[in-house]
C-alpha cells in the first residue's frame, strides 16, 4: 500500500483527543466487525505494529503496477483511488474515508497481483497498515472475511454505475451531478473536478462557464456557488440543457 514517502508515527496525543483512545478501540468503533466478532489475537497484532501512521495531504500512497504492501484501515482523513497517470489524466474510482475499505488493495492481496489503480491522500490522513500475511490470517476468520466481501459488493455496484455514466452520459450531465450534494457552495478546483470525471480541465472550465451564463452557478477561485440546483438536477437526469 504505502510506497516510499514521508510518513511519521502519530505523536502522543492530548488525552482528550480521539487519537488518545487505544488503537484497537478506535478501529472497533470505525469497523464494527472488529468490535462484534474480531479475529483471534487481533489486539496483540495491532500492538505489535505500533502507532498509526500520519500521512500528509497529496501524498501518493500506492502506484498502479506496484505490489501491495498491506491493507489500510483509515482512522481519519481521505484517500482518493483513481485509474490513470497520477500526474496526468485519471478517472476517480472511489474515495476511502474513515471506516471504509480499499478494494483495490484487498483484491491485490487476494489475487497476488499488482495494484490496478493509484491512491493519494486528499487531506492529512491517519491509517493503520496491516501487513499482507496478517491480513490474510484475519481473513481466515469468517465474519471478517464476510465484511470484506460485503464491501466488495457495494463498491462493485458503485463502479458499475460509474462505468455506465462514463459510457452513456454526456459530460455536462456528469458534471451537473458532481456539483450536487455538497450544499450551496462547492470548494474545489476545475482540475479536481476534471480528475473526478476523468476528463481534462479545459472541458470542465468550458462547461462551468456555460452553466454560469445560464445562471445556474457562480464561479470564483476554487469555489463554485450553486444558484439553481433544480436546473442542475434536471440536467443530471438528462431532461434539460444549458
Amino acid at each position: 500500500m504505502l510506497r516510499s514517502m514521508p510518513t511519521q508515527r502519530t505523536a502522543p496525543a492530548d488525552p482528550s483527543s480521539p487519537e488518545a483512545t487505544p488503537l484497537a478501540q478506535q478501529l472497533a468503533a470505525l469497523y464494527p466487525v472488529l468490535g462484534e466478532s474480531p479475529p483471534t489475537g487481533w489486539e496483540a497484532d495491532l500492538a505489535a505494529l505500533g502507532p498509526a501512521l500520519q500521512v500528509p495531504a497529496s501524498a501518493l500512497l500506492f502506484d498502479e503496477g506496484a505490489p501491495c504492501r498491506g491493507f489500510p484501515f483509515v482512522l481519519s482523513g481521505e484517500v482518493r483511488v483513481a485509474r490513470g497517470a497520477p500526474q496526468g489524466r485519471a478517472l476517480e474510482l472511489y474515495r476511502v474515508q474513515a471506516g471504509e475499505v480499499c478494494i483495490v488493495s484487498a483484491s491485490c492481496l487476494f489475487g497476488h497481483t499488482t495494484l490496478a489503480a493509484h491512491g493519494a491522500t486528499v487531506q492529512p490522513t491517519r491509517l493503520m497498515l496491516l501487513p499482507p500475511a496478517m491480513f490474510m490470517r484475519w481473513c481466515d476468520h469468517e465474519p471478517f472475511r464476510r465484511f470484506i466481501f460485503g464491501v466488495f459488493a457495494t463498491r462493485m455496484a458503485d463502479l458499475i454505475a460509474l462505468a455506465e455514466a462514463v459510457a452513456f452520459q454526456r459530460l455536462d450531465q456528469r458534471l451537473a451531478a458532481a456539483l450536487l450534494g455538497h450544499g450551496g457552495t462547492l470548494h474545489t478546483t476545475h482540475q479536481q473536478l476534471a480528475d473526478e470525471l476523468g476528463t481534462v480541465r479545459e472541458m470542465v472550465t468550458r462547461l462551468l462557464k456555460r452553466f454560469e451564463r445560464a445562471g445556474w452557478v457562480a464561479l470564483a477561485r476554487e469555489r463554485v456557488e450553486i444558484l439553481n440546483p433544480a436546473a442542475l438536477r434536471n440536467l443530471a437526469g438528462g431532461s434539460n440543457a444549458a
